[in-house]
């Protein structure tokens, strides 16, 4: 009897000396689409952290919101990535996500900072601006529009044309687009932002449904073959053009009107999901987005600004782009209470 129990006790041992080590666990991202980060950096993090990192992207910001919203409390993912301003209030409201005070909170300033609970942290900045075609307004020799009130002279209008000089996206549908509507709001108020849109329609104003359509079809600056030399887009798309040119440039054809009231900030959320099984492996992931690899990694990949002050920016960033010295903000909060209704009564003004 004793043998069999000393050879069952070897066996035993033996097995546990040639058994496998466990593999790493996965922690799975929910993302926007425009999510980008460069593959040595997710090995890194994959390789000190014994984890595979899966990203799943949902569609735009608020595609993937609600799909987050669709799933809550037993969430397709750890953490979810892009939730801006103008979304924001919403996923709090729909309590998505677990507080965390990531260390990496200490050195970002106040100003990125509009969930007291900690739930949803700062991850980047960027601002939407309207760009413009140097090429024409210098053939053209045509003075460029200072605030948004230019844009109502009849020079940016149908003066010049069959159609206005600028074109702008669908607030309803596109984030850029919604962003450009709130930078009016904040400049005119709720009482007087209608009669501003109005006018710009009487001015030729032109509408897309998304910015893929407004920047790569329609504007000048872009294709060199669309009919309007002013797009809604981003402060950041300059260097874009630097960055992807198909034949090395040294100047940027386009450029930003960066004037008072013309562009409005949006700021990025990163957040672990309620739920989550794995939630210490992804408050190490929020830690790593706010550090200074992933901060210095993401212009480049996504062209979004840094939240982390200690991140250096990439050269083509400080050359070519242009920050506002003033944006336009709004409360979150009112966001939420009256995006739908203010998207509404501009569809009626803009579209019918």
């Amino acid at each position: 009897m004793k043998k069999v129990i000393l050879v069952l006790l070897i066996g035993a041992l033996l097995a546990g000396c040639t058994s496998k080590p466990a593999g790493p666990q996965t922690l799975t991202v929910m993302t926007h689409d425009s999510f980008a980060i460069s593959e040595g950096l997710v090995t890194q993090f994959e390789s000190e952290n014994n984890v595979k990192l899966v990203f799943l992207k949902s569609g735009d910001t608020g595609s993937a919101i609600n799909r987050a919203i669709l799933t809550k409390g037993s969430p397709e993912a750890d953490v979810f990535y892009g939730v801006d301003n103008t979304f924001l209030s919403r996923a709090l409201n729909e309590d998505l996500f677990v507080s965390y005070a990531s260390p990496g909170l200490a050195q970002i300033p106040a100003e990125f900072k509009l969930d007291d609970q900690k739930r949803a942290l700062p991850v980047d900045y960027g601002d939407v601006c309207i760009n413009y075609d140097k090429a024409y307004f210098a053939s053209q020799a045509l003075l460029l529009p200072q605030s948004l009130d230019d844009l109502l002279k009849p020079e940016y209008g149908q003066g010049s044309g069959t159609e206005g000089l600028l074109v702008v996206e669908n607030p309803a549908i596109s984030s850029p687009g919604l962003a450009f509507l709130l930078a009016t709001i904040a400049e005119y108020g709720e009482d007087g932002y209608l009669d501003y849109w109005q006018a710009l329609k009487d001015n030729g104003l032109v509408v897309v449904n998304d910015w893929s359509t407004a920047y790569y079809t329609n504007f000048s600056g872009s294709s060199g073959k669309g009919a309007q030399p002013m797009v809604v887009s981003y402060a950041s798309s300059p260097a874009v053009e630097v960055v992807y040119a198909a034949t090395p440039i040294t100047d940027a054809p386009t450029a930003s009107l960066v004037g008072d009231g013309m562009c409005f900030r949006q700021i990025e959320f990163v957040g672990i999901l309620k739920g989550t099984q794995n939630e210490k492996m992804a408050q190490k992931f929020v830690d790593f987005m706010l550090g200074k690899d992933f901060q210095e990694d993401m212009p480049l990949q996504m062209f979004v600004y840094p939240v982390n002050p200690d991140a250096v920016l990439p050269e083509v960033f400080v050359t070519y782009n242009q920050i506002p010295e003033t944006t336009d903000a709004l409360d979150a909060q009112l966001i939420a209470e009256k995006r739908d209704v203010w998207i509404q009564a501009w569809t009626d003004t803009v579209l019918k």
